[in-house]
């Protein structure tokens, strides 16, 4: 038997929500990598054409689809056109999030429902939009990107553990209520990753010590380390993982 093949995703489709940088635009090429068409998603329509650009011009089959996960009018008519006009979604990347750092005592009621909406309505919304065609051909992987904070926190970042705390239940959830159905659905929760969205936190000698100090392996994550686990829950090697929740994290969570 030769192992490789099942990790080939040749004749598949993935969508990638939030995939214009950082975690998600590594995961497509990833799973471009492994032979999968990519459909990628993001509200900017120009920073999402031009990652599209940029995974074409590796030879990469690749659509831009920009629309708001949030909303489940434009979610539901972004999965009909895709469904009907580009293919059939085989794999879907639930990736799309934001962060917002200040104490608890003074966090603004507006961003934690905002965070709430996009971290954890979203994987929602998309999710159950693209289940249902999944659910019809009997077969489907979906990957939601959880967190570190999945299972932990820290000062300043409690709603944000809270979503991700939520988007790891929800996966469990998803699984619970699909597999029967012969999806897959499992999570991904990275570590501390070179990302924008960390990059203040990068900047700082102090916080940037700590993360090295406190991570087993010394170092802050690439992103493009997450493309396995990626390539891995999307494709046929994976077939009887449902409802776990991978830690990419170097070894963080393993230690005290």
């Amino acid at each position: 038997m030769d192992s490789l093949s099942q990790f080939n995703l040749a004749g598949r489709r993935a969508l990638v929500t939030g995939s214009s940088r950082g975690i998600g635009f590594a995961i497509a090429g990833a799973l471009a990598g492994a032979g999968a068409d990519v459909v990628l998603n993001g509200r900017d329509a120009e920073a999402l054409g031009k990652a599209a650009d940029t995974l074409a011009q590796g030879g990469v089959r690749v659509r831009a689809l920009a629309f708001d996960v949030t909303s489940e009018d434009s979610v539901n008519e972004a999965i009909a056109y895709c469904e009907g006009e580009v293919g059939a979604i085989d794999i879907l990347v639930n990736n799309a999030g934001m962060q917002f750092r200040t104490p608890l005592e003074d966090f603004p009621l507006g961003k934690f429902e905002m965070m709430m909406a996009t971290n954890v309505t979203s994987a929602f919304i998309v999710g159950k939009a693209v289940a249902r065609h999944m659910i019809s051909r009997g077969r489907g992987k979906i990957i939601n990107i959880c967190s570190l904070m999945s299972s932990l926190s820290r000062p300043s970042i409690a709603p944000y553990a809270v979503s991700k705390a939520a988007i790891a239940n929800l996966t469990r959830g998803m699984a619970t209520d699909w597999a029967k159905h012969g999806l897959n659905i499992n999570g991904i929760a990275p570590g501390y990753f070179k990302t924008e969205l960390n990059q203040a936190l990068m900047a700082n000698p102090e916080f940037n010590e700590w993360v090295e100090k406190r991570t087993p392996m010394g170092r802050w994550g690439d992103v493009a380390e997450l493309g396995g686990a990626a390539v891995f829950l999307a494709s046929e090697a994976s077939s009887f993982v449902n409802g776990h929740i991978l830690y990419v994290d170097g070894a963080f969570t393993a230690t005290v």
